[in-house]
């Protein structure tokens, strides 16, 4: 085996991960994300005591104990370019001996749990609910430069998306299930379903402000998809990344959604933040 070299694993001088900045001592094994920086206090805040805050970028990590838990919250910044960058240099931190660049021989499987803020597709979702990924499906190119291998279950419902969405010739969806064990852990209780993930937040989300959109059925498209069970339930950025690249790896990986939006109704939450914090502490309570 080849240690991995220094242009494709990048350290800071105190040894750090580049981009997170973080030590492999830094992180827990359970590890939420948000996306927003300043919300990493709004979950931390709920920790009995916190023992690591670091920042850089937009990669804000706090670390600390409920009870004798330890649990590590960091931003990860909007899209699937930035969970890229966050699920490789969580997993090295775990996995990759800094020292001597070398992949260690037991690896570890982190809990990554997901708590963003999502736009519900059907009315029978309301805003101010709280839902979980089932599925996440991803309209952005993220998983187009990494190998990766859908299990029975993906692949046939996959070839079903595929099938609805043909007729959008510039994007070919890719879809991954949730880590059944933490959906049952954390998500027992709350609406279910496939979480569809966009490359932006405008056009790739069906939104027209100013420049003319080029799908313009995009969300129709998304609304009247149904495969026995299965139906795309809300709409986001980054889902869909954490759980390819988390199975990619190895790791758990579950995305709990406050729904701030019905694009059905064409409304938006009146008290988003009451919502976020719902959703913060369920998480934190079912830990």
């Amino acid at each position: 085996m080849q240690p991995i070299p220094e242009t494709d694993l990048i350290l800071n001088p105190d040894n750090s991960i580049y981009h997170l900045n973080l030590l492999p001592e830094d992180i827990a094994e359970t590890i939420i994300t948000v996306g927003d920086p300043d919300r990493v206090g709004e979950v931390s805040k709920y920790f009995d005591r916190i023992d690591l805050k670091k920042g850089k970028r937009e990669f804000i990590t706090h670390a600390g104990w409920i009870g004798n838990k330890r649990v590590t919250v960091i931003s990860t910044g909007i899209g699937t370019d930035n969970i890229d960058i966050v699920l490789n240099e969580l997993d090295a931190l775990v996995n990759i001996d800094f020292e001597t660049r070398l992949i260690k021989e037991k690896l570890t499987s982190l809990n990554i749990i997901r708590i963003g803020t999502s736009g519900s597709l059907h009315a029978d979702i309301p805003m101010d609910s709280i839902l979980v990924s089932d599925y996440a499906l991803g309209f952005d190119a993220l998983m187009n430069y990494y190998t990766h291998h859908p299990d029975p279950i993906e692949q046939e419902l996959k070839t079903i998306v595929g099938t609805h969405f043909s007729a959008i010739k510039t994007v070919s969806p890719y879809l991954t299930a949730g880590s059944k064990a933490l959906i049952a852990k954390i998500g027992y209780g709350l609406p279910h379903g496939i979480t569809a993930t966009a490359p932006g937040f405008y056009a790739p989300q069906g939104r027209q402000v100013r420049a003319k959109n080029a799908i313009p059925d995009f969300l129709n498209l998304l609304q009247t998809f149904e495969y026995q069970d299965q139906r795309i339930t809300n709409l986001e950025m980054e889902t869909a990344g954490i759980y390819a690249l988390a199975k990619v790896l190895g790791h758990e990986a579950l995305s709990v959604n406050a729904i701030l939006a019905s694009r059905a109704a064409l409304k938006f939450s009146k008290n988003p933040q009451k919502t976020v914090d719902a959703a913060i502490q369920l998480v934190l309570e079912r830990l």
